[in-house]
């Protein structure tokens, strides 16, 4: 199978709807939304939840009122202030396990903290995995390696073809987890100052790790001395541009109706997407 993961140096650049286009004009895939901390690919799959498991990582620790004698050594240990009248703030807690080791009566222990969740659905296009972590939780890094491995056995059971990943934006540990021995990285950015910045920067983290990369100009019409300006960039990187696909209102359409825009419109920026994965499909 190829894995391909779509990612954006920074948010908003049109990730997501061209990985929704993907999924449809994919025959033979799994879907992967890796974008933990912020998912939003259900919102243009539909997907009907199937299996639902718990995501634990990272402890807290936890105080036996019944077994504390209260004399005080974990309060004075705590450098995060965590520990209040001998009751632990979870919020405060780091984790650190300091507390449970000076405790004299072992009245303190460490806990596994529920972190979030990881589903495998059904869509009409195929199966999909994604997850949602929990507020304020961390290792989302860890997140997106448990869903791209889930994905990859759904695959091989299944036999499919791909492995489409929906990844986050930024240079991150979520980031690094989502391009980890993948076939391909498809940078989605935009001809702004922001949009080029980060694009130069995700494509180091591809570049550090030798994974192939393309990269595609959405809205490409709304500045064209900026898109020129990208061309450069690649020319000089070795990077390919497969596309530069127009700003089109259909897209905004076709996101308030929560459908990928190949289903909603026959226009040409359909047919650009088409030809876009097209190309990726035989990198």
């Amino acid at each position: 199978m190829k894995q391909i993961t779509v990612i954006s140096g920074k948010g908003g650049t049109g990730k997501t709807v061209i990985t929704a286009s993907f999924a449809a004009l994919a025959k033979n895939a799994v879907f992967v939304d890796c974008d933990v901390d912020a998912a939003d690919l259900h919102l243009l799959l539909k997907p009907e939840i199937q299996e639902t498991h718990e995501f634990r990582s990272g402890v807290t620790a936890r105080i036996d009122k019944e077994a504390c004698t209260e004399c005080g050594a974990c309060v004075d240990v705590c450098r995060f202030d965590a520990i209040q009248e001998f009751t632990v703030d979870p919020v405060s807690c780091e984790g650190c396990a300091v507390c449970s080791h000076v405790c004299p009566v072992n009245a303190i222990r460490m806990e596994e903290n529920l972190s979030g969740h990881w589903f495998i659905s059904t869509t009409k296009y195929g199966p999909m995995v994604h997850a949602r972590l929990g507020i304020a939780e961390e290792n989302s890094g860890k997140l997106v390696s448990q869903v791209r491995k889930i994905a990859h056995k759904v695959a091989e059971e299944k036999r499919l073809d791909y492995v489409i990943v929906d990844g986050p934006p930024g240079i991150g540990c979520p980031v690094i987890a989502s391009l980890s021995g993948v076939d391909l990285a498809l940078i989605v950015t935009e001809p702004t100052l922001s949009g080029i910045h980060d694009m130069e920067r995700v494509a180091d983290v591809a570049a550090h790790f030798t994974i192939p990369t393309g990269v595609v100009i959405n809205k490409y019409d709304i500045n064209l001395e900026n898109s020129d300006a990208i061309q450069e960039l690649c020319d000089k990187r070795n990077i390919n541009v497969l596309a530069r696909l127009p700003f089109s209102e259909d897209v905004v359409k076709a996101v308030v109706q929560g459908i990928p825009v190949v289903e909603f419109s026959k226009d040409g920026i359909v047919q650009q997407i088409a030809e876009l994965w097209n190309k990726v499909g035989v990198l």
